[in-house]
């Protein structure tokens, strides 16, 4: 089953809600219109070998999810697919009435102490990592290996590169031997030196390690030169990151994180205080509050209002409180999957007769 022969069908919907910000009641004149759903497959493809889980738009924008496996997100306490049934009711465009035999409180255990606390965690981990990338940015052209090896002069260490350009050498031209027992350390020759053929310092700007050479023994070397290996492997890993993240990021959304100066996604940060709230909701109400009384506050953090030191210190006690009501919590510790199933055959029953 594909997309087009779902959205918008009720011979096949189940529930179709407006979902994401314009439910929580956080959205602005730029939020796009999220919708989330449920159908079911007909009954010749249910039995049949071909089972469709879920389909999208090609934006993953509409997003609907077949009946078994929305049950099957909920019964992991998924955060997006357990709002659903909580969905503001003039955030509901279509429902059928099968769908009134789900209750919430079938679902909700202390497995979301881990579905909306600990996604709030990983959300936090994920703005330090954009807060590094904005305060350590990576030039874009690529250093080389012979950006990290060094001349010793005395008791200074001279960049290989201005020693290169001193004498007027090319790093081709040049070869290595190992110093025995000095980790890093190398012998430095020039061709002059020598007649035979020497590798050159490293194969080319892409290359991984320097290279070593053969030469004549008791040749005085030009200099001894010492290689940061371990700092060139940290760097690549940085430049390789840095900008796989440049390449993906929503450029939207990490303007508005430059023109409110505070470096960090805003966005990001104010669900993941929206998850943290809650998860604490449900751990004392047994309720899910898609719609945000918490909006104002919320809403200042979208809008840079906190510094991201504060918020982290904020959320990781928050952190630690809900932890304490999950632990004091009669929830059950996860849902009843013999229910569950049940459920599932007796909403099947009316959809296939």
């Amino acid at each position: 089953m594909t997309f087009e022969q779902v959205h918008n069908n009720q011979q096949v919907l189940l529930l179709q809600c407006i979902s994401g910000s314009k439910a929580y009641g956080l959205d602005t004149p730029q939020s796009d219109t999220d919708i989330k759903g449920v159908f079911a497959l007909g009954k010749n493809e249910f039995y049949g070998l071909s089972y469709t889980e879920q389909v999208a738009n090609l934006t993953n924008d509409i997003v609907y999810y077949e009946l078994k496996r929305f049950m099957e997100l909920l019964a992991r306490n998924n955060p997006n697919i357990l709002e659903l049934l909580s969905t503001p009711f003039d955030k509901v465009l279509y429902k059928h009435p099968v769908m009134d035999l789900i209750k919430p409180e079938m679902f909700l255990s202390k497995l979301c102490l881990q579905t909306f606390a600990g996604y709030a965690q990983s959300q936090i981990k994920k703005a330090k990592g954009l807060n590094k990338n904005i305060v350590n940015p990576v030039d874009e052209k690529r250093k080389n290996i012979l950006d990290f090896c060094y001349i010793i002069e005395g008791y200074a260490a001279v960049p290989l590169q201005v020693w290169l350009n001193r004498n007027n050498y090319q790093q081709e031209d040049c070869g290595l031997i190992n110093i025995p027992h000095s980790r890093g350390m190398y012998a430095i020759f020039h061709k002059s030196q020598t007649k035979g053929m020497l590798s050159g310092i490293c194969s080319g700007d892409n290359a991984n390690d320097i290279q070593l050479s053969s030469i004549p023994e008791k040749l005085e070397p030009k200099a001894m030169m010492s290689f940061n290996k371990d700092g060139y492997s940290i760097y690549c890993k940085e430049y390789a990151q840095y900008w796989d993240w440049v390449s993906k990021r929503n450029d939207t959304r990490f303007q508005d994180t430059l023109e409110h100066g505070k470096n960090y996604d805003a966005k990001n940060m104010m669900h993941t205080f929206r998850l943290l709230n809650m998860a604490e909701e449900i751990a004392v109400e047994k309720q899910i509050h898609v719609f945000r009384k918490d909006r104002d506050f919320l809403l200042k953090i979208k809008n840079g209002e906190f510094l991201y030191d504060e918020l982290v210190k904020m959320a990781n006690e928050k952190i630690a409180e809900i932890e304490q009501l999950y632990a004091a919590s009669d929830l059950p510790d996860m849902p009843n999957e013999n229910q569950i199933n049940e459920l599932l055959v007796k909403m099947r029953e009316p959809i296939y007769d």
